[in-house]
């Protein structure tokens, strides 16, 4: 029940109460707006909150995207939201030539599709009028849309299929991939990914925090269940602290990576709106098990590391909060991961992430501490490196209370960090640095401890910088280092 009324509070309660806020962001002035490719970006955009200007909303009113590239375009499907007035439902579908700017083209259907609707009330249930979740992708000549769609109550859900021979549609449903009871073991049939293999394998992971993620395999020919009726096998779950929830478990995203040859399943956790943060896991096969940062399988009731995105402010801002339920992609051998972003002035705003995706030499994915903004990788020298820096150790801690949960966003925020010019930090002659490009380490405590972090360029969003140095990195513990050069 717990995830039924976080999910729907995005779609009434968050509507709600923004809008009696837009007043507020109405009497102050919006971000200041970049002129050129960066024109389209707030934090906010409370003149756009209504569906006449659906046309503007661009990077807005984004949640739980899905990304498929076809050509010149990327295309983007995402969850039925907007800010202040209550969305049309029929999943959310815009495209874009450089992962930046992104042109709002409409809605993929009309309306609920019928055979999620007549499953759900067959069972005496009544559908959320909404989509969420969507997961894109394409086999052959067809593209392949499937669907979340939840009831009022309860977890009788299902994942159905749309296709289409073009990802503008029309779009047609073809079956019900899964479904969900409210009775009997199982858990709740939305947020639906799937993994094609080497061998051609295709593997769907699906799931909230009714019993964790399941997984199941899905006919290549049909896109549906390889047996009729299969619900899966649960491959992730979280459990309890003493007699406290930890909190919630969906959004998967599962990935194969044909360099490290390994399986990756990224993984939401807890309040969509305030703490909302990204794990991720790995396994040598595409159902599992899936182990953490320290080899852990991750069907049990702990909450497990690496987390490599969570709510973070940097300096000069009101902070990034509910980051998560990632989309993971590739284009020309580069991964990427998009997700929403709600800016702590007001988290009622849904904003298009994506960041780029550097791996570990173990083979473990971090993200950029910026927004991807095609920054040029001119090189970065050893001079370039001394200076002042932002730094944040990206931490979550359990929040006492359901109702906490979806107030306290637990920022990880930002701290000064000088890398002197003599090769110390922060002039401490214990703490060191050195660098060889693209990698730097960071060592503490005479090299007891080292972080090591992938060096680049990206923009400076907080400051409306066209350009710094930027540093990404996972400590021994899997903690998520970040540093920003100051400009």
């Amino acid at each position: 029940m717990a995830n039924i009324i976080k999910k729907l509070l995005v779609f009434t309660l968050l509507s709600a109460t923004v809008l009696s806020s837009c007043q507020q962001d109405d009497d102050e002035p919006l971000t200041e707006i970049d002129p050129g490719i960066f024109a389209q970006y707030n934090d906010t955009y409370p003149q756009l909150a209504s569906l006449d200007f659906a046309n503007l909303w661009g990077p807005y009113n984004v949640h739980d995207p899905s990304i498929i590239k076809e050509g010149e375009w990327f295309y983007s499907f995402n969850t039925d939201v907007a800010y202040g007035v209550a969305p049309r439902v029929g999943i959310m579908v815009r495209k874009s030539k450089d992962l930046i700017n992104w042109q709002y083209i409409g809605w993929a259907i009309n309306g609920l599709p019928t055979m999620g609707s007549q499953y759900i009330t067959s069972k005496g249930g009544t559908p959320v009028q909404g989509l969420w979740a969507p997961y894109v992708l394409k086999v052959g000549s067809e593209f392949r849309l499937y669907y979340s769609l939840a009831p009022t109550e309860g977890r009788t859900s299902a994942i159905g299929l749309l296709t289409s021979n073009s990802l503008e549609g029309p779009w047609t449903e073809k079956g019900l991939a899964v479904t969900s009871d409210n009775d009997g073991p199982g858990t709740n049939a939305i947020d639906p990914s799937v993994v094609v293999t080497p061998a051609g394998q295709h593997w769907m992971v699906y799931g909230s925090s009714w019993d964790g993620l399941y997984e199941l395999q899905l006919n290549p020919a049909t896109g549906l269940a390889m047996t009729a009726g299969d619900k899966g096998v649960r491959i992730a779950r979280r459990g309890r602290t003493g007699n406290m929830v930890n909190g919630n478990l969906e959004g998967p995203e599962i990935i194969y990576n044909a360099q490290t040859k390994m399986y990756y399943l990224f993984v939401a956790y807890d309040w969509l709106a305030t703490k909302y943060n990204v794990r991720v896991f790995r396994s040598a096969n595409p159902n599992g098990p899936f182990l953490d940062w320290n080899g852990v399988n991750v069907d049990n009731l702990d909450d497990n590391a690496p987390m490599i995105l969570s709510p973070y402010k940097f300096m000069n801002h009101s902070g990034w909060q509910g980051v998560s339920h990632p989309a993971v992609f590739q284009d020309n051998g580069q991964f990427y991961m998009a997700h929403q972003g709600r800016p702590g002035v007001n988290p009622g705003f849904m904003v298009m992430h994506v960041r780029k995706i550097f791996w570990t030499p173990e083979g473990w994915p971090m993200v950029s501490p910026e927004r991807f903004a095609n920054v040029e990788q001119t090189p970065i020298t050893t001079a370039n490196i001394a200076g002042e820096y932002e730094q944040i150790v990206l931490t979550q801690t359990v929040v006492p209370g359901f109702g906490n949960e979806q107030t306290d966003p637990n920022f990880s925020n930002a701290f000064n960090t000088t890398l002197n010019a003599n090769g110390t930090i922060n002039g401490d002659p214990n703490n060191t640095w050195a660098y060889n490009a693209p990698w730097i380490e960071l060592r503490w405590a005479g090299g007891m401890f080292i972080d090591k972090l992938h060096v680049s360029r990206e923009r400076d969003w907080e400051n409306k910088k066209a350009s710094t140095i930027v540093m990404t990195g996972l400590n021994g513990g899997g903690l998520a280092i970040w540093l920003k050069k100051k400009q």
